[in-house]
């Protein structure tokens, strides 16, 4: 035991944010890349449906008609086929659908390390877009072999949301997994 938990706590916490600092910056990096795009992230809600099925990989084929169960860049194992809502990092479910109160200071620190930028979005929302800085170290992590898995989901999963919007991804969330949408607000997705 630690003589100091709250310095253990303030390092986890640091790790953590760091951990979901580096999927955003995939996500957004792949996104912005993938035909149909836009070259950015338009709007947060967006940023977490699409994040939603990057931690949910087993769930994203049964919501985007363009993705195979069987792509292997998905990642799924047997294991996560049979319980597609067993993961590693679980999101909480919000009125509005799958949030999670970390991506303001997730983005705050991406934006504010210079690995992502605000550019317009539609209809006055905010849109992200990754600075030269933030293509270069996503593409440096992405080859690291801990977080290859992530890296290639992000892909196959923004290629197969091209055009859709945020609250169209919301919509198609809620039609085909209306079983694990309908769970009280603050419930771990599970």
């Amino acid at each position: 035991m630690s003589a100091d938990p709250i310095a253990e706590h303030l390092v986890a916490l640091q790790e953590d944010l760091a951990y979901h600092q580096t999927r955003v910056l995939l996500l957004v990096v792949a996104v912005s890349t993938a035909d149909g795009h836009a070259r950015k992230l338009d709007g947060l809600t967006k940023l977490a449906k699409l994040d939603f099925l990057t931690r949910y990989p087993a769930l994203a084929s049964r919501v985007l008609r363009d993705l195979s169960p069987h792509d292997a860049r998905l990642h799924i194992s047997g294991t996560e086929a049979l319980a597609p809502t067993d993961v590693e990092d679980p999101m909480i479910r919000y009125k509005y659908g799958p949030w999670d109160d970390r991506y303001y200071p997730v983005i705050g620190s991406l934006v504010g390390r210079s690995l992502l930028k605000y550019v317009r979005g539609r209809q006055g929302s905010v849109a992200l877009a990754p600075t030269p800085a933030g293509k270069r170290f996503a593409a440096d992590v992405a080859s690291l072999p801990q977080w290859r898995a992530v890296g290639d989901r992000c892909e196959a999963i923004a290629e197969a949301s091209a055009g859709l919007t945020g609250n169209g991804l919301k919509e198609l969330i809620y039609r085909s997994l209306a079983d694990l949408m309908n769970r009280p607000h603050r419930e771990l997705i599970k």
